[in-house]
């Protein structure tokens, strides 16, 4: 099965283009020219970006039973010659080398081998993808020689739903005899923790942070019993957000020593010592290590802290947590607002996008989501695209959109790693050529000005103030319509959506039809705003939806900015915290009618919430999708992206 790059639809593996969106499923695009490239095609051939999925794959071999002579498959068959570049991983050849394997039989038992690959069928559903559906449903994959899951992945599919706190994403992996082959997210070029560490730019507060991301990993790898990755400090990055990551899982082992460096080709796994086991004393260990090793001074509290854990006054998570807190609350006691430097490396890996399910079967961690959405969050970006198209049938676009976003790096490690103002605005006119264009671009001038010097505080307006605004763009387009003397039909008014997010909060306030949606990994596809018309007014009412909507003046506007004067007019505003990455998405009916985000943006949509995932080609193929499916009005559509990471600080 092949999934559209562009609208995430399942077509079957002969298909040659998209059944839903036409897409290419024999090509790809390259992000940065557009050029169109082969599917295993590492780099463009027309301005030499980096374009393939490069991955991370774990070959190990386990001590098992021997195998019947007469069984023969891709491992045996292949185990006594070397692998060079160029050659595959699997049987299937998806996974092209770009590293030397050693030959499969000359791994020793209970060794790894890692190397880089590239995957040269990036559309085609996984292996192990395949595998977890048919055990879902009892079924066995005989035909293609895979024995189970390998257990080297089991920690990964457990943990898929903590990418968001740095667990690496799993691709595929697959068991074949005594060989397991587990393939996940490429992170051998992410900046390690420990150079940064030895940054002197590295501010206290900012090594509070890492440390309070640290504990929250701990919690979360302690239920899938892969707290030793976090005992290796090699296996521990920063991404692109300055976001502590994990290169890898390791399973606990009692007999625990170290593992070797990542730049090792070969890792030897945990070799039998004295069995002791794991605590939260071997984390602070690794806090040791990391001062130690960058020859970087211990500050007062954190010293303090470490002897702490080191004597065992610390016994706990909690208690770590909570020393935690009051060493950032001295910190800002003494602290101004200072920018993360900009020097700071970024991670050169291009991260790849991991559809999470939450249909999953993941057992006990299922139950941990919602402590996540108790914390309070920090937003770590804050990213826009926009996008109007006059449509397929009008010969002028009333359509018009307004983007204002600040945003500032603060490296405070219990509130914002940012600190992010967003003011967007969608309005969709009316009244005719002249008219209604004249009276969306007018409400989107008159409520970025009114804004620009009423809301100048970190905390979001106010709904009074929220609700002066409208009425005084409202009034504005109304003037106009009184000085030209319009009437009737010839009177200009303009419908308006508009978000105002401040941080980790967020205002709505909207008249007319024109939508705000919402996209999270929990809860999919959402619409905010419910439309000022006729037939949403006698749904409210108690009448039938079928009813309502069979009305002649069913689709007729209650309300919009300029055709009457302020009194009439009554925006809906609402106010909401964001406690999970969220995708954003006002749209003009363009975009919205017929159902048609509800019917199809789901799979345009959820692909956004990767931070990989780029969103003016997203809000491009909505554009496209709005063309193809409506066409008969103008499109318009703006795409927020909000990342968050819990914070130190519970609410």
């Amino acid at each position: 099965m092949l999934i559209c790059p562009q609208c995430k639809f399942e077509n079957p593996n002969a298909n040659k283009f998209c059944q839903s969106c036409g897409a290419s499923l024999t090509h790809k695009v390259c992000p940065e020219c557009g050029t169109h490239l082969a599917l295993n095609a590492r780099e463009c051939d027309n301005c030499g970006a980096a374009c393939g999925s490069v991955l991370w794959a774990i070959i190990t071999k386990e001590e098992t039973l021997p195998v019947d002579e007469d069984k023969e498959d891709f491992a045996s068959s292949l185990s006594s010659s070397p692998f060079s570049p160029g050659s595959y991983l699997d049987s299937q050849n998806r996974y092209q080398l770009l590293e030397p394997l050693p030959a499969l039989q000359e791994i020793a038992l209970n060794t790894e081998v890692c190397v880089r690959v590239l995957d040269c069928q990036p559309y085609q559903v996984s292996l192990l993808e395949v595998m977890l559906t048919n055990q879902q449903k009892g079924l066995v994959m005989e035909s293609v020689g895979v024995d189970k899951i390998p257990s080297l992945a089991k920690p990964y599919i457990a943990l898929r739903s903590w990418c968001h706190l740095g667990i690496a994403p799993i691709h595929d992996a697959w068991q074949q005899d005594d060989i397991q082959v587990v393939v996940i997210e490429d992170r051998s070029n992410w900046q390690e923790l420990l150079h940064l560490w030895e940054d002197d730019s590295l501010s206290s507060l900012q090594i509070v942070h890492f440390f309070s991301q640290m504990t929250q990993l701990w919690s979360v790898l302690e239920k899938a019993e892969c707290r030793q990755s976090l005992l290796e400090l090699s296996n521990i990055r920063v991404d692109e957000n300055l976001s502590l990551a994990l290169q890898r899982l390791y399973i606990d082992s009692p007999d625990y020593t170290a593992v070797q460096s990542s730049e090792d080709t070969e890792a030897t796994l945990p070799v039998a010592t004295v069995a002791q086991p794991i605590t939260i004393q071997d984390l602070g260990g690794v806090w040791h290590a990391l001062f130690r090793q960058s020859q970087r001074t211990q500050f007062g509290s954190v010293l303090n802290l470490l002897s702490e854990l080191e004597q065992g006054n610390i016994q706990t998570l909690a208690q770590l947590q909570s020393s935690l807190e009051d060493i950032v609350s001295e910190l800002q006691g003494n602290s101004t607002s200072v920018s993360i430097p900009s020097t700071f490396p970024k991670s050169n890996a291009a991260p790849t996008v991991l559809q999470l399910d939450d249909q999953q079967d993941e057992t006990e961690f299922k139950s941990d989501d919602k402590s996540t959405v108790t914390q309070h969050m920090q937003l770590i970006s804050l990213e826009n695209a926009g996008l109007t198209n006059v449509g397929r049938q009008r010969d002028h676009n009333e359509d018009y959109f307004g983007i204002d976003t600040k945003v500032y790096k603060l490296e405070s490690p219990n509130s914002q790693t940012l600190q992010a103002r967003g003011l967007y605005i969608l309005c969709d006119g009316m009244g005719g050529h002249a008219a209604g264009e004249v009276a969306s671009a007018l409400a989107v001038k008159s409520l970025c000005e009114y804004f620009q010097t009423h809301w100048t505080s970190n905390q979001l307006p106010t709904e009074d103030n929220i609700r002066a605004a409208v009425r005084l763009t409202n009034q504005a387009i109304f003037n106009v319509n009184q000085q030209d003397a319009r009437s009737g039909v010839g009177r200009m008014g303009t419908t308006l959506v508009m978000v105002l997010i401040q941080d980790t909060q967020v205002a709505v306030a909207h008249v007319g039809d024109s939508r705000l949606y919402r996209v999270t990994r929990k809860t999919g596809l959402e619409q905010v705003t419910l439309d000022h018309e006729v037939g949403q007014r006698e749904i409210s009412r108690g009448v039938e939806r079928s009813v309502a909507y069979s009305r002649s003046d069913a689709y007729q506007l209650t309300q919009a900015l300029g055709p009457r004067d302020e009194q009439s007019i009554i925006p809906d505003i609402q106010f909401f915290d964001i406690n999970e990455d969220t995708l954003f998405v006002l749209a003009s009916d363009g975009l919205s009618d017929n159902d048609l985000l509800t019917l199809h943006g789901q799979n345009y949509l959820a692909p956004l919430l990767s931070h990989s995932a780029n969103l003016e080609s997203g809000v491009q193929a909505l554009i496209d999708l709005a063309n193809h499916y409506n066409g008969h009005d103008n499109i318009t559509a703006i795409l927020i992206r909000a990342r968050v990471h819990p914070s130190i600080k519970q609410q």
